[in-house]
């Protein structure tokens, strides 16, 4: 269910809503959520001084009940 949320909010800020994938991964220390956009995309999600990624970490952490929920953007030229 976060996962979904975080791909609905991610969707409605970026150019290519197509290319949004998000996946979840349960950790030792709580579960991992790694966003993955278009790289065009990419400085929309993160935002002018990281606010945006921010923001979004902030909404998913309160929308999560489970325990500690970690957002990551990956640079998909990265990996």
């Amino acid at each position: 269910m976060i996962a979904e949320a975080l791909e609905h909010l991610v969707r409605g800020i970026v150019d290519n809503p197509d290319d949004v994938r998000v996946s979840a991964k349960t950790l030792r220390r709580g579960d991992l959520l790694e966003v993955r956009v278009h790289p065009d995309d990419l400085g929309r999600v993160i935002g002018r001084g990281g606010r945006t990624a921010r923001a979004l970490r902030t909404v998913i952490g309160a929308l999560a009940t489970d325990g500690p929920v970690r957002v990551d953007v990956v640079d998909v030229d990265r990996r």
